[in-house]
This record gives structure tokens, C-alpha cells and sequence, in this order.
């Protein structure tokens, strides 16, 4: 939250379970470790932190740089971290130590979304260049880049098969990708205001999306046809999740 705090919550219930405390800015991004005992946050104090969810306690702060935090992913084994910053580079460090292996260069504009691939040997990004770049995590190199959208991409994700992407944008659309080619496979077409995050649901059919329009919509991969949307929200919807 913009209060510099996170939150633990029971889904079930929808009790707050444990507040976790430190950030000193707004933290604009949080993620689970896979074994779900740690939690990785970023914040506009451009700090990581490393949290206990049991205790609430934190183990470790990683310094991101000097410029806000935009992006965190853990690695499917859990060590390491993929961190987006207000800026063209976007780095791997490892959860252990603290330490930074890379960066990873290539983008003209701010990296805003950071993915790892489900095998863990690729990361995706996403930049207000308009673009995507797909990556080779060991090498630090770029292998390709995907160009479509007509406005700043904020969101990326890879399918559960990691053969396609899914991108969110300014210019309203997603866009699925072939991820050997790098070309557009279809455009989901529907919101109203720029897209702020895209999730594939676990069995890859459908993906789901949140607006600046205060929606969340559900869209058919195979078809492209929007299946629902979810309207509640009375402000700008950031973060979009499926259950496992």
C-alpha cells in the first residue's frame, strides 16, 4: 500500500492476519517466495526488502538503486530475484546474500514489469518503450523483442508452458505472443483506459486483466472473446491474481 505498509490477510475471511512494517515510501510491489514462507517487497524508498511472513519479521533489506522500485519476481527455485526499477535497467539478485549478479540492458525506456519464465531460464520484461525483450537469465543477454503495442507496455507475463506471453498496455490492449517468434498471436480488446496488469490462470486457458477503467476482465486465450468482467472497484485497479 501507499501507506508504506504490507498486509497478510486470510483469504477466507478476510482477516488481517500480520502487518509488516519498514518501508519508508509507498511500497508499489510485493511477491511470494514459491515455498511461501518469504515475501519480497519494493518500495519508492528504492529499497527491497526480504520479510518472514510467519513472524512478520524482516531478514533483509536490498538496496535497488537510486530510483524507486517498480517490479519484483522470485525465481520458480526461490533464489533469486528479478527487480524492475524507474529506469531502463532491470537486475537479478540473489535472495540469500543481497548480492546483485546482473543487470540487464537493452530497453529506452523504464522497465515497469520483470517475469521470470516457469523453468526459470528466461525472463520477460516490460517498458514504457512500447516494447517487450524475452532474455536469457545466465547470459544477461537479450534474444528477441516484441513490438506491437502503440503505448507504454506495463504488464508481462508467460503462460504455465512458458510458448506464450501476455502483455498489458497504455494503448488498452493485451496482446498474446508466440515467445520463439516474437509475433502477435491475437489482441484482447475491451477496456476503456490503459491495462495496469495481466495473469494466465494456472491451466493457461484464460487470462485476466486490471484497468485503469476500475475493471477486471476474464478473456478466452484460444478465442480472444472477453468471458466476464468484474466491476466493484471505485478507482484504478493495479494488481491482478489468479488462485493456484
Amino acid at each position: 500500500s501507499h501507506d508504506g505498509t504490507l498486509r497478510l490477510w486470510d483469504a477466507e475471511t478476510g482477516r488481517e492476519i500480520r502487518i509488516f512494517k519498514g518501508h519508508q515510501k509507498p511500497v508499489t510491489c510485493a511477491a511470494f517466495s514459491p515455498d511461501s514462507r518469504f515475501a519480497l517487497s519494493g518500495s519508492y524508498d528504492t529499497t527491497l526488502r526480504l520479510w518472514d511472513v510467519v513472524s512478520g519479521e524482516e531478514i533483509r533489506s536490498f538496496k535497488g538503486g537510486s530510483l524507486p522500485v517498480s517490479s519484483v519476481a522470485f525465481s520458480p527455485d526461490g533464489k533469486f530475484a528479478l527487480v524492475g526499477t524507474n529506469y531502463k535497467v532491470f537486475k537479478l539478485w540473489e535472495i540469500e546474500t543481497g548480492r546483485e549478479i546482473r543487470s540487464f540492458k537493452g530497453h529506452k525506456s523504464r522497465v515497469f514489469s520483470a517475469v521470470f519464465s516457469p523453468d526459470g531460464r528466461f525472463a520477460l520484461s516490460g517498458s514504457h518503450d512500447k516494447t517487450l525483450k524475452l532474455w536469457n537469465i545466465k547470459t544477461g543477454k537479450s534474444i528477441r523483442t516484441f513490438k506491437g503495442h502503440s503505448d507504454d507496455v506495463n504488464a508481462a507475463a508467460f503462460s504455465p508452458d512458458s510458448t506464450f506471453a501476455l502483455s498489458g498496455s497504455d494503448d488498452k490492449t493485451l496482446r498474446l505472443w508466440k515467445v520463439s517468434t516474437g509475433k502477435t498471436v491475437r489482441s484482447f480488446r475491451g477496456h476503456s483506459a490503459p491495462i495496469s496488469d495481466v495473469a494466465f490462470s494456472p491451466d493457461g486457458r484464460f487470462a485476466l486483466s486490471g484497468s485503469f477503467d476500475r475493471t477486471l476482465r476474464l478473456w478466452d486465450i484460444k478465442t480472444g472473446r472477453q468471458v466476464h468482467s468484474y466491476e466493484g472497484h471505485s478507482d484504478i485497479i493495479h494488481s491482478a491474481a489468479f488462485a493456484p
